[in-house]
């Protein structure tokens, strides 16, 4: 029997719902009356998404993270949240303020309001979903038009809102038990444990973009998909690594185009905007103190492709649940 990818799974979810046409977005939008609401539905998972030196505060102002990064890629303020836990029997009252705690910090720091939630207290059988802790996060906001991960034109600037290979090298260090330099290693390991989405700056600047989408499943998949969307072909002539990733690479024999391309868990912002608005990007990005770069452009043709000696196809090589 096949197994099935998650956008395979997908698919098959819209086949039965009738939704042939439907292409898959960072956030998904719905009319109450003159209302345009954005949604966005997430899930953190202990044993997928938690590393084990993670606190159960940071879990949990993750689990709202990875829903703002989507809110922030699409220039969308959120406003509203509702949030169910999965929690597993042996949890303590402790662990239980920590989340609290964790939650509250996120809701603040993001101006998001808590509506309520859900508690589900699994206390046996022989199901995973009961042995771990689980967060689905359901955020709201509204707009009225957002960017889409389609719309790059031939001629566009291709930016991201910051550098990537920082928490690939943090989840190395971590997962790897890897002695690297304290500095780097502190910045590495903070990157992983507490990320920072780029929302003041999707804020400000989304109505520049001509395509927008989220890197949490990793640059090259960003890449990809928002060039498959887009039916052009995106180049990457600046490749945006943080510096001392280079270095940790070599040090440690691990892959530097897996450290910057593919691992993922990076709360940034991929987007593009016609050439004429690159100085208005930049003055918005020094103005909210984001660390964009410029890495590429977008031209007639098909795929992603580095330019190094030559030009090399980058392939989808991103985190993508069920591989």
């Amino acid at each position: 029997m096949k197994k099935l990818d998650e956008s395979e799974i997908i698919k098959k979810f819209q086949s039965v719902f009738g939704e042939k046409d439907f292409v898959s977005e960072d956030v998904e939008s719905f009319s109450v009356g003159k209302t345009r609401v954005i949604v966005k539905v997430d899930t953190l998972v202990e044993s997928t998404d938690i590393p084990p030196q993670m606190s159960l505060k940071d879990a949990a102002r993750k689990s709202i993270v990875a829903s703002v990064s989507d809110f922030a890629s699409k220039g969308v303020k959120p406003e509203f949240g509702i949030i169910s836990f999965n929690l597993p029997a042996t949890i303590s009252e402790r662990e239980i303020s920590e989340i609290a705690q964790g939650v509250k910090r996120a809701s603040h720091e993001f101006g998001v309001k808590i509506l309520g939630g859900d508690t589900i207290k699994i206390l046996g059988g022989d199901t995973n979903q009961g042995k771990e802790l689980v967060f689905h996060v359901c955020l709201f906001g509204s707009a009225k038009k957002i960017p889409k991960r389609k719309g790059a034109k031939p001629g566009d600037l291709i930016f991201a809102s910051g550098p990537f290979g920082l928490t690939g090298a943090g989840l190395q260090i971590l997962l790897k038990k890897i002695k690297a330099k304290d500095g780097f290693a502190k910045a590495a390991i903070k990157s992983v444990l507490r990320p920072s989405p780029r929302l003041k700056f999707g804020l400000k600047a989304s109505s520049y973009f001509t395509s927008s989408m989220d890197s949490s499943d990793g640059l090259s998949a960003t890449l990809n998909e928002m060039a498959r969307q887009s039916k052009c072909k995106f180049v990457v002539e600046n490749i945006p690594f943080k510096k001392g990733v280079e270095q940790f690479a070599k040090s440690y024999k691990k892959s530097f185009d897996s450290l910057v391309f593919h691992t993922g868990e990076e709360y940034e912002i991929v987007f593009t905007v016609p050439a004429k608005y690159k100085s208005k990007i930049n003055s918005i990005a020094k103005t909210t103190k984001t660390p964009i770069l410029e890495i590429g452009k977008v031209i007639k043709g098909t795929g992603v492709f580095v330019q190094k000696d030559k030009l090399v196809k980058l392939k989808d090589l991103g985190y993508h649940h069920f591989k």
